[in-house]
């Protein structure tokens, strides 16, 4: 037998012995399998504190009215892109979010100042020209409920993805609640469409679309219980090929001949005795010794 053909012998030896293994002790397979299974599930579900991420697109477009003009425009845009992913995670913005989150609110309506009657004098006879306008006050809408965030939390929670060539790049916020991570993601997004034309003297950002409710990103549920079902796996496994190597029992004649050199007398083979076997011996006994005394 050449060496390639016992190498082979040996693997197939080996995976029958894993199999067999495997088949004797599949329940205990499955418990650790299920029982990790569930661990995982009952962490990932009731122990780690959900995130919840909202997202919001913004448009970076100059108009123009010149056609010849918009192409190099559009070029233009799409290299601004860039520089608007680092200005908007800036400490600027994010501190003007930070403001905008403690009191979320958007003026409706300016105030309006009151003004006096207007009157006309002619001839002695006093004439109303304008009527008196009663001061308004400034009519403002909450658009969400106030939550106090800092710049450096807004650091982390806020993510900017851009794709080549593309005029939109996407915000994402994340946070506790679904709608802290909405609020975070258009306060920012508000901030830093007001902030631009100031920073950058060009007003070319459009919030393309405003952030929803935010959706569960943390953690993933499914994924993590299917992790511990293969770590069940895999530690069962372990647990059971390092308990056979370390089992010392011959369970084949050919270790004793080949490995230890030892020569094979014979076989015992295993008898399975009656269970009256007791009771006839003791029978043939008696029956001997009635016989000697004959």
């Amino acid at each position: 037998m050449s060496a390639e053909q016992q190498n082979n012998e040996e693997v197939t030896i080996d995976l029958r012995r894993l199999f067999i293994l495997i088949k004797k002790h599949i329940i205990s397979i499955l418990i650790w399998m299920i029982g990790l299974g569930l661990i995982a599930y009952g962490v990932s579900e009731y122990v780690l504190v959900p995130k919840y991420t909202a997202s919001t697109q913004l448009l970076v477009n100059r108009k123009t009215t010149d056609a010849n003009q918009a192409y190099t425009n559009q070029q233009a845009d799409i290299n601004a892109v860039t520089t608007y992913k680092d200005i908007i995670t800036s400490n600027v913005i994010l501190k003007g979010a930070s403001k905008y989150l403690a009191n979320p609110v958007t003026l409706v309506k300016k105030a309006t100042p009151a003004k006096k009657a207007v009157y006309k004098t002619n001839d002695g006879t006093r004439t109303l020209v304008k009527k008196a306008v009663k001061a308004k006050p400034a009519v403002y809408k909450r658009e969400s409920k106030s939550y106090s965030v800092s710049a450096n939390e807004l650091a982390s929670a806020v993510s900017v993805t851009t794709t080549t060539p593309s005029q939109v790049f996407t915000l994402s916020a994340t946070a506790e609640t679904p709608a802290k991570a909405q609020a975070i993601a258009n306060a920012v997004a508000k901030e830093f469409k007001e902030q631009i034309p100031k920073i950058m003297d060009v007003n070319n950002v459009t919030i393309v679309a405003e952030a929803a409710k935010g959706t569960k990103s943390y953690p993933n549920v499914k994924m993590i219980t299917m992790v511990g079902v293969l770590a069940g796996l895999v530690i069962s496994l372990l647990i059971i090929i390092i308990k056979d190597l370390s089992d010392t029992t011959v369970r084949e004649d050919s270790f004793m001949t080949n490995e230890l050199g030892l020569t094979n007398l014979g076989e015992i083979a295993h008898i399975t005795m009656p269970k009256d076997w007791t009771f006839t011996a003791k029978t043939a006994e008696k029956r001997g010794s009635s016989r000697r005394r004959v």
